[in-house]
This record gives structure tokens, sequence and C-alpha cells, in this order.
């Protein structure tokens, strides 16, 4: 896409697939259009919830610490804890979404997390504070019902990138929290006159109005589907027959969709975007980009139908993965205000904060990056593979750079933080990349794959967390470890296919 036409998408409403409603451009700042309000409260609702997520960890360094007598054990268990609680909300949202809707379920999420949140000056004890931050992990599961909001939005030639948009900007709310609470506190210390005691408790009730705040904007103003509440997901434009999948790499639904019948639907008017011409030759119904039946109508599941879904080989590969790459980052997030602070003893909690936000600010451009170039190997290679192999390739650089991070331990400034942004490029790409190959996998069943791939995530961010808690403050060796695991989970799994065969038996109509 020439550049100019890149930035013109950007403000334009976009054109739309005629088969499945789903936008084929991605209106980054058109909050007007209905498109492009969903992908602003995608990446919004996610935003905010990392921020109140990730909202303890700046000011743990010091202030809560010394507050509530923590040690540093207690500070490394109520980072652990943390992400239990978005462990278990993952793997929940994902068939929640798939029945429910990601909308409902995203407004779920946000207004259960607020209500701990601003209970943090009710916190006198270590013990008290590692409880609230597990209901406040609530929040973590938001980045379920945000990528398959936007997979139910976006066409599958751009998904990828909205994805990694999406989940890119959302995830910089854990770079700005770093910023946002240490200057909270302090405005409140220097200018309200707070002692510390109050003032880091009264901080907490900022990220409280701001989740709600952005809830109620999700429940007023957007729709669950291009053809508006969940309930009416089956619902398209002309009555037309759609085909089996010619392409190898898509597996058939259980549904109708892939036994060449009939799907009934009717016209729209809620569209407010161009819609593109199609013909009434049912070889239209195949997606021209890459040759596959339009059988992205997601049903929902049962039980065993979750499981198998959830078990399977391409399934497990991509959680693998991503349990490396977010994981990590993770991990990453609630240890490097501390470790900068070692290796750097002249910067104190707010200087340190600053550094450690760099890295999550940097997905702003980074995972957005790698799921945008994703997308385009797919375009010129049709090929699901070659998105694999992109993934993989990311994932192997990740651990090299950590390997290289935990074993050099620079103690030059412009050593440690080149290394780190490099390592965060491929770390925040590779997270990109991964989702912009979870909506391939299997499209009827997208919340239970994003689900599962996303509790990874935070399987490996609990998993790297317990490494740095028995490692105490030998931040270095938890590194180069984590180095170790992801080099060898990249290799192991390299040979799965990135898709199945078919679908598994008790999905297959």
């Amino acid at each position: 896409m020439p550049s100019s036409n890149m930035i013109t998408s950007m403000f334009k409403a976009p054109e739309i697939n005629p088969l499945t409603y789903k936008a084929l451009s991605i209106p980054i700042l058109n909050p007007i259009n209905r498109y492009g309000r969903v992908f602003f409260f995608s990446w919004l609702g996610f935003f905010v919830a990392f921020l109140s997520w990730f909202a303890f960890p700046p000011l743990l360094t010091a202030t809560i610490k010394k507050d509530l007598g923590m040690t540093q054990a207690d500070v490394a268990n109520s980072n652990i804890v943390a992400l239990l609680a978005t462990l278990l909300m993952r793997f929940i949202c994902g068939p929640l979404c798939d029945k429910f809707g990601p909308r409902w379920v995203f407004i779920g999420v946000l207004l259960c997390g607020a209500i701990p949140t601003a209970m943090a000056g009710l916190v006198t004890s270590p013990g008290g504070l590692i409880a609230l931050r597990f209901f406040v992990g609530i929040l973590g599961a938001s980045f379920v019902p945000c990528q398959v909001w936007t997979t139910g939005w976006y066409d599958k030639s751009v998904v990828g990138y909205a994805n990694a948009l999406a989940a890119g900007f959302g995830n910089a709310g854990g770079g700005v929290t770093y910023f946002a609470m240490p200057a909270i506190f302090d405005s409140l210390v220097h200018d309200r006159g707070l002692s510390d005691h109050k003032a880091w408790r009264v901080a907490y009730v900022v990220p409280f109005i701001i989740i709600t705040a952005v809830a109620l904007g999700m429940i007023f103003t957007c729709d669950d589907t291009p053809t508006g509440k969940w309930s009416e997901r089956h619902l398209g434009g002309a009555e037309t027959p759609v085909i089996a999948s010619t392409n190898p790499d898509y597996p058939n639904s259980r549904s109708a969709l892939s036994s060449g019948t009939t799907t009934p639907r009717v016209p729209n008017e809620k569209i407010d975007s161009k819609i593109t011409s199609s013909s009434s030759d049912s070889e239209a119904q195949v997606d021209s980009s890459n040759g596959a039946v339009i059988d992205e109508l997601i049903v929902a599941p049962t039980w065993r139908e979750t499981l198998q879904v959830a078990c399977s080989l391409q399934t497990v590969s991509l959680a693998a993965l991503y349990a490396c790459s977010f994981g990590a980052e993770l991990a990453l997030d609630g240890a490097l205000g501390s470790y900068y602070s070692k290796n750097f003893s002249h910067m104190g909690q707010t200087k340190s904060g600053q550094w450690a936000a760099m890295f999550g600010l940097l997905n702003v451009v980074t995972r957005p990056l790698g799921g945008y170039i994703a997308d385009v190997i797919y375009r010129h290679t049709s090929s699901v593979w070659a998105k694999k192999i992109w993934l993989t390739f990311l994932n192997v650089v990740t651990g090299v750079f950590l390997l290289a991070i935990g074993l050099t331990n620079p103690h030059s400034e412009a050593t440690m933080f080149g290394l780190m942004a490099g390592m965060a490029f491929f770390l925040e790409a590779a997270n990109g990349a991964n989702f912009a190959l979870v909506p391939h996998v299997y499209p009827f069943a997208n919340g239970i794959v994003s689900g599962t791939v996303g509790a990874f995530g935070n399987l490996g961010g609990v998993i790297f967390n317990i490494v740095f808690r028995y490692n105490g403050t030998h931040y270095e060796r938890s590194i180069w470890i984590m180095g170790v695991i992801t080099l060898g989970i990249s290799v192991v799994q390299s040979w799965i296919r990135p898709v199945p065969k078919e679908a598994p038996s008790a999905v297959k109509h």
C-alpha cells in the first residue's frame, strides 16, 4: 500500500468485505466511524487496564515497600500473584467471548478490576497488598476480549496489524504507568502536602476513575459486531451460498458454513462505511487474498470442543511462544526498575522507573510492526507458514538478546539500555506476530484460541517471576535463564504446522 494511501486510510471510513462485513483497512484516527470507534476502545480499554494492572511496581521499588515493611520476597510474591488472576481469567474469558461476545466480556473485566484498584487505600500489610494485587490482576484478562473484538471487525488481510496495534497501544500502558504513578504520587506529596503513607493510597483512585469512564464509553458508544448485537452476528449481506474451503491451510468449521449450504443473510443499514461490490457468483465467497472459505462465524463452544481446540498442537505451539515473549515482558515490567537501581545506584525510584518505562513504551511501535510485517509477508506469500517462520525468528533473536544481557550484566548505561532496546524490539514484535497468526488457527473458535494463548502469556510471566523470586537481586541470572528457555522452546515448536490439516473430530460438520 502506498504511503499516501496508508495515511488516508487512517482517517477515512474503510472499505468493507461484503461477505463478512469486516473492514479492509484500519481507521486509526477516525473514532467517529464505527470501525474506528471499536478500534479506539479496544486499545484504550487494554491501555487503562494495563495502567492499573502494573500501577504497583513503580511505587513498590521504595515507597510501598518501606511503608508496609515488605521484604524482597514479598515484592516478588506480589508480582507473581498479580499474574495468577490474569492467568485464570484469560482461560475463562476465551470461551465467554465466543458465547456472549467480546464487548460485554471486556466491559465486565474492566469494571471487576476497577473496584479492587480503588481499594488500595485499605491495605495495611504485605499480605493485604498481595491479596489486593490478585484481584487487580483480573484487569490483565482484558487482553483477550481486546483481540477477539478487533478480530471480529477486521479482515484477515489486516487483522494482524489491527491486533498488534490495539495490543501495542494497550501494552504501552505498562510503560506509561512508570511515569504516571510516580508523578501522581509526587504531586500529592509536594503539591497537596500528603504524607507518603497517604499519598500512594490516594494515587490509586485515579486509575479507578479512568477505567470506569472507559467502560461506560464502551457500553454507550460501541456495537458488539459489524451487524449489531452479538445475537445478530450471523447476519450479513445478500443471501448467498458459502462454498467449502479450497485452501489446505484452512480447516472447515463445524457449522453449516463448511457444508456448502446457504446461510441466510439480511441487509444491515447500520453499516456506515463503503461496502465493496461483489459478484453473485459463488466464487465471490472465497477471499481473493488467500482462497480460503469465509468460515469465520464464531459458534458457542461445548466443553469437549473447547478442550480439543485449546489442546491442539497449533494452539499449544502459539501459547508456548507467547509464554516466552509476553511472559518475559511481564516479568521484566516488574523487575527492570529494581534491576536498574541495583546496577546504577545513583538512580532513585523515579529515574529508574522512567528508564524502565521505555521498555513498555516501545510497544507503541514494536508490537504493531511485528503484526504489520506478518500481514505484509502473508499478502505476498499467501502462506500461513510464512507468518509462522517470521514469529519463530523473532523469538529466537529475543532469546539471544536475553542471553547477552544476562551473561554480560552491563554496568554501562549505554550498553544496558542499548541491549534492552534491541531485546524489546524483537520480543514485542514477536507478541504482535503471534496474534497475527492466532486468527488463522480456528476462526470459528477464535475466543478459545485467543484466551488460551493469552493465558499462557501470563503463565510464562508467573514462571519467569518465580525465577526472579528465587534468584533474589541476581537479576542478570534470571534474565539469561529466560533466554535459554526462550531459545529452547522456539526450536522445539518450529516443526509444528501453523494451522491444522482438519478440524477436530468434534467440530467437523
